[in-house]
């Protein structure tokens, strides 16, 4: 870690969101003196303070300790580019338009890598109301189920969470796209979907 690069990013930090070294000292629990010693790069802030000023300003402990943020290049916007992410420990969902550090539970999640479904995955697909009405093939119970399914056009994105117990169907605008559909089982599938 160089003391000198934490120092100038908590500076930065600091005066972007408008506060002054004793008004961050205030609400890190610590003295003004230590803010400025970390910020004129003289030391480093302890480690039970890390996950403090993560709140404060906003950004992960370990750009915090690199001493700096790195920035995504400008997206420009397909969103069949989309990627998706899920916590193995609650479920919860995340999607974004292009790479980035998404945490749930504690753990960094990384993107899911879509494979082609199978037979017992296979998703059928019927027009109605001039909407794609979408069955899977698939057990709903509690232990193994559809998790979600979503459709993503160029510059749209339409996403159904499903539950257990209930249908293994979706429905979406009828618009040529690609449908993912994530298993608890097996996993996460990608496949074409023509109107």
């Amino acid at each position: 870690m160089d003391c000198k690069k934490v120092g100038a990013l908590l500076r930065q930090l600091r005066t972007e969101k408008g506060i002054t070294q004793r008004e961050a000292a205030e609400k890190l629990f610590v003295s003004d003196k230590a803010v400025s010693k970390w910020e004129r790069g003289l030391g480093l802030p302890d480690i039970s303070v890390l996950n403090e000023i993560g709140l404060l300003y906003g950004i992960s402990t370990e750009a915090l300790l690199n001493g700096e943020l790195v920035r995504n290049e400008r997206n420009g916007g397909n969103m069949k580019r989309i990627k998706f992410y899920v916590c193995g420990e609650c479920g919860n969902i995340f999607t974004a338009s292009s790479p980035g550090e998404i945490t749930c539970c504690g753990r960094k999640l990384s993107p899911l890598e879509a494979s082609s479904p199978d037979e017992a995955h296979a998703p059928s697909c019927n027009i109605i109301d001039g909407e794609f009405y979408i069955e899977f093939p698939h057990e709903m119970k509690k232990e193994h189920y559809i998790s979600f399914a979503a459709f993503a056009d160029c510059d749209k994105v339409y996403m159904q969470r499903l539950y257990p117990e209930q249908d293994a169907a979706v429905r979406f605008p009828r618009i040529g796209g690609e449908l993912y559909f994530y298993c608890t089982e097996h996993g996460f599938m990608k496949t074409k979907i023509k109107p």
